[in-house]
């Protein structure tokens, strides 16, 4: 079977530093053409030319199209490859709201054409150890956890997504990690409570929430700030049996600043991470942090176009995902509890 040629829209952070190289990683995709407005001081990977977005959306030979451009045109940039006929990828947060994200959803069922979401930190090394984890029942009923994504940022940098404009923001930027990898753990929400901050001086968007998610008794926290300069258990899981803390950051976004690649030495590695379960008498026992696996998901596409195989990441997941982020989006306005 020829390659699956691939069209990416957008070339920044997220199009150049993520999704072109992983694509490139995948044996059964073939990047063929990247879609932006601007390619000064940037080099394409090889085989791969530029164009204007829409040359690249309404190419007859692209099969593909991956939407990494700024979150605001995630849902009209969706819209319009699904109806010239492509397969459609959608870097997070899908869309900036529940209503559009269902519009894409059923957008792709009446075309029949696969629709998923960039949903990679559910392959982050410490996030695979920590399912691992609950889906052995090791930890028992779960009353409470907390999932972190917490940096030390002070300075206000000069990009969109500290702008004041729609999809800008920590909510739209780490929240859709957090939510998705506690949901696909413990499913959708009763009720959300949220609380969000712009903490640094000068700030205009938010940079700081807290975000408390209802699953019956049970309390599980999504949190992230930019200015923690030490940092808590990445997760935190509370059971009746016993507790699970990791330690550290995935070094997969990291390896990919640098130039490496999955299969690189070291790849997937956490640098100083570290997992344990702590019993209820108190006794430590060491877990081997897993490998992290972002070119896992490239591969689950390419298995879903040339296999019909089933998605890791589907439409309906990253609309529930929008959901919660609706909710915690009113909440933190208003100051109330939403129910879901």
């Amino acid at each position: 079977m020829s390659k699956i040629k691939v069209g990416l829209l957008g070339y920044g952070n997220a199009g150049r530093v993520f999704h072109a190289p992983l694509i490139v990683a995948e044996p059964r995709l073939e990047l063929t053409r990247i879609g932006s407005r601007d390619f000064s001081d940037k080099t394409l990977p090889q085989g791969a030319t530029g164009a204007p977005i829409l040359d690249v959306v309404n190419d007859p030979d692209i099969d593909l199209v991956v939407v990494a451009t700024p979150n605001d045109s995630h849902a009209s940039l969706a819209e319009l490859a699904l109806r010239a006929g492509k397969h459609v990828v959608v870097d997070k947060p899908f869309t900036l709201d529940s209503g559009s994200a269902a519009r894409i959803v059923q957008l792709a069922e009446d075309t029949g054409k696969m629709l998923s979401v960039f949903q990679n930190r559910r392959w982050d090394g410490g996030y695979l150890t920590a399912r691992d984890v609950v889906d052995d029942g090791l930890l028992g009923s779960i009353s409470y956890g907390a999932f972190h994504f917490d940096r030390y940022s002070p300075a206000i940098k000069d990009r969109w997504r500290e702008w004041d404009r729609p999809g800008a923001g920590i909510l739209y930027d780490l929240g859709p990690h957090l939510v998705d990898q506690i949901v696909v753990l413990f499913g959708m929400p009763d009720a959300v409570t949220a609380n969000l901050a712009r903490q640094r001086q000068g700030a205009v968007v938010d940079d700081f929430f807290h975000i408390v998610l209802e699953f019956g008794p049970t309390r599980i926290v999504a949190h992230a700030s930019s200015l923690m300069p030490d940092h808590a258990p990445r997760i935190s899981l509370f059971g009746a049996r016993a507790c699970l803390f990791q330690y550290g950051f995935d070094g997969q976004e990291d390896a990919l600043k640098r130039g490496e690649r999955p299969g690189d030495p070291q790849w997937g590695q956490t640098p100083g991470g570290r997992a344990e379960i702590v019993d209820m008498n108190g006794e430590r026992r060491a877990l081997k942090l897993r490998d992290g696996q972002y070119e896992a998901f490239y591969a689950g596409i390419a298995d879903a176009i040339c296999d019909g195989a089933p998605l890791a990441v589907t439409g309906s997941q990253a609309l529930e995902v929008m959901r919660v982020l609706d909710a915690a989006k009113i909440s933190g306005q208003t100051g109330t509890r939403v129910m879901l």
